[in-house]
């Protein structure tokens, strides 16, 4: 059976340097990116949302500063990083320009997936560039992370990107078309296998080494990151990504490697919140709330008669009814302070209440999940 990414509605697609630098000039390698372009542009307008997860820039950034192609120094990456950025912005700006979307550039440290409030910064950054129907363009960012403070790898950050976001699949882009039962370049009878279902220790054994010196990934990082995804709900597939449009050959049937979520992205992050994390505090609920959130609605502040504990935003809470009785848990979108301050207000009232525009959900739906669920 065929899997088309047109059967997805979020898609996060990891792109390698080896794919997006022309290693002879060390320039953009202009008719891959364009056929790239078309690709996401023919998505887009079906109506997916779509994220780039994009390296490239310190390959960009070594070539104009006319860095050696070995392993850099710590600080030579940066630099590189921090001219190829540049590059790689003004690349995607014009090609997806072009085509009438805009480009938006993101870039992302370790701390902003792993540290919750940034988490949540980050989360809501791109919805909100989503929302607006531009094109995330997304990287490491390399020209600050120090080795104890990055991914090492955009497949691990795409993967995370992809959990982030709710996102319903995961493209990676590589230098080969699928997970092989060995490394297809040093065993001539290695098998290809084209769909996993669940990420065993024979899969991961499987996995090979990195493909150049212009990639820091290899297979191994692409099945940690298909063990990031899949937990979190989000498909995943890995195919051959030299191809001129290679998402458009993936609905074509081509050759490729499809992971299975262990469940979908909602259903996932509900068996976070339900499992995964000690509470902080609660929120009590009048009668009027509890009815709401038992017909599918988010909690608002106006239903909420009181706090307590000592929380922050993103946390998660205990939410009590009239009773005392306990109802579910969930993250909340405000410190215990600012949470306190708007109990029992209308949304329009929070502006004037705390000085700036919050978010109209104490806890949104989303990221909320009750007893029985």
């Amino acid at each position: 059976m065929i899997r088309r990414l047109e059967d997805y509605r979020r898609i996060v697609v990891k792109i390698g340097s080896a794919l997006l630098v022309d290693r002879a000039t060390g320039d953009i390698h202009w008719p891959w990116l364009e056929s790239l372009a078309q690709d996401v542009v023919a998505l887009a307008k079906g109506g997916r949302e779509i994220l780039l997860v994009s390296s490239g820039a310190i390959a960009l950034g070594r070539g104009r500063l006319g860095l050696p192609k070995r392993a850099l120094a710590l600080e030579e990456s940066q630099a590189a990083a921090s001219v190829g950025q540049i590059a790689l912005a003004r690349a995607y700006s014009e090609i997806l320009g072009a085509h009438g979307f805009i480009a938006a550039q993101v870039l992302l440290t370790l701390d902003d997936t792993e540290d919750r409030r940034r988490y949540l910064n980050a989360r809501a950054t791109l919805a909100t560039l989503l929302e607006r129907r531009a094109i995330p363009i997304i990287n490491e960012n390399d020209t600050v992370a120090t080795t104890e403070i990055r991914y090492g790898d955009n497949d691990r950050l795409a993967a995370r990107v992809a959990t982030m976001v709710g996102a319903d699949c995961l493209v990676l882009l590589s230098d080969i078309d699928g997970l092989y039962t060995a490394p297809p370049n040093q065993d001539p009878t290695a098998r290809l296998i084209p769909l996993v279902e669940k990420i065993t220790p024979e899969i991961e054994a499987m996995a090979g080494g990195a493909g150049s010196e212009l990639s820091r990934g290899g297979m191994k990082t692409k099945i940690d990151a298909a063990k990031i995804a899949t937990e979190g709900g989000t498909a995943m597939v890995i195919t051959l990504g030299k191809r001129l449009s290679p998402l458009a050959a993936i609905s074509a049937g081509e050759t490729a490697t499809w992971f299975l979520p262990a469940a979908d992205p909602v259903t996932a992050r509900k068996k976070w919140i339900a499992g995964s994390l000690d509470d902080r505090g609660v929120v009590r609920l009048d009668a009027g709330a509890v009815k709401a959130l038992r017909s599918g609605k988010s909690l608002l502040p106006a239903g909420c008669t009181a706090v307590e504990g000592d929380f922050h935003r993103g946390d998660t809470v205990r939410l009590l009814g009239p009773a005392g009785e306990e109802l579910g848990r969930g993250l909340i979108a405000y410190d215990v302070g600012e949470a306190a301050a708007i109990l029992g207000r209308k949304t329009h009232e929070i502006e004037e209440i705390l000085g700036y525009t919050g978010r109209k959900e104490l806890i949104h739906r989303d990221h909320m999940v009750l007893r029985g669920e």
